[in-house]
């Protein structure tokens, strides 16, 4: 009775093996970065190669500014003239002005009191039919125009201690707020004609030299960050169902060590479609794009490169 069931064991053996990982031809692809001027204008300079290797924010050319530094100094000029008045209008008047409305005040109240000292005496001449009734009524109306001229003078000095009317400084401050925005749309402008490396990238290409006309949008240099480098192989639809974002995918290539990358993309719709109804002989044919990125580290490969890639069976 054992040797039945041995048997029958070594049977199912077959069965239970381990389904093997699939293998698929893949390339290494990069996504460059490619970077120009916002504007037109003549190439100045250079600062990079082809093949050099560049830090995030260092400068890789720039054209020709002569126009755009003189419009951001005219933009500066007027930002700080504007904040100037501005400033000036929230300031009273100067030392010497309000010396001079405070004289101007001192001898309208010496005519002051010099009007009520000479109204008094009319008065006492007019009660005593000394003086006639117009002295007096003259008297009274230089009193009368004294006060008024220290009272004018008052309030002139009082407003001489203020600023401007608060409408006329939001106005002044309206303008300030436009002119920082001319200046700032002129260092954009200016800093858009040398621009920087974005992130730490290899220089792939440099389409221009010094001296040549670049038009507006036009790249000058191609980068290449190492997080930009990426894996793609074309998986069977039949496997379509065993990978998905996120899962680990192992590769090689020639005279290289095996690495990992991790899938990041797949396609929705097939890369070939027979022109038949599909069938069960037709839909083996199809298959799908899959990208794979570095995992913890970018991927150490060159664009183009061949690579085998090992998909787990699941």
């Amino acid at each position: 009775m054992k040797k039945p069931l041995a048997a029958c064991l070594l049977c199912l053996l077959p069965t239970l093996a381990v389904a093997e990982p699939l293998r698929l031809q893949g390339y290494v692809e990069g996504e460059y970065v490619r970077v120009g001027p916002t504007g037109a204008g003549t190439l100045a300079q250079v600062a990079v190669r082809d093949g050099d290797k560049v830090a995030a924010g260092a400068p890789l050319f720039a054209l020709d500014t002569v126009i755009e530094r003189a419009a951001r100094d005219q933009a500066r000029a007027d930002l700080e003239r504007a904040e100037a008045q501005l400033a000036d209008l929230g300031k009273g008047k100067r030392p010497d002005e309000l010396k001079s409305i405070a004289e101007q005040k001192a001898q309208a109240e010496a005519a002051l009191r010099l009007s009520e000292v000479t109204l008094k005496r009319q008065d006492v001449l007019a009660r005593a039919d000394y003086a006639s009734r117009a002295r007096l009524d003259e008297a009274k109306a230089a009193l009368a125009r004294d006060r008024a001229q220290v009272r004018r003078l008052e309030a002139e000095y009082r407003t001489a201690l203020l600023g401007a009317r608060p409408d006329e400084i939001a106005a002044q401050d309206a303008l300030v707020a436009e002119k920082r925005l001319e200046l700032a749309k002129a260092e954009k402008r200016l800093a858009d004609l040398a621009p920087a490396a974005p992130a730490d990238s290899l220089v792939e290409k440099v389409y221009y030299r010094p001296g040549e006309f670049v038009a507006a949008g036009q790249p000058v240099v191609s980068l290449l960050p190492p997080g930009n480098v990426k894996l793609v192989f074309f998986l069977p639809e039949p496997r379509l169902g065993a990978v998905k974002v996120g899962d680990s995918v192992a590769y090689s290539c020639d005279r290289c060590p095996t690495g990992e990358a991790r899938v990041s993309f797949i396609a929705t719709q097939a890369e070939y479609t027979p022109p038949v109804i599909y069938s069960v002989e037709s839909r083996d044919k199809l298959v799908f794009r899959v990208e794979a990125r570095g995992g913890t580290a970018p991927l150490a490969l060159n664009p183009g490169q061949p690579v085998d890639v090992s998909v787990p069976a699941k």
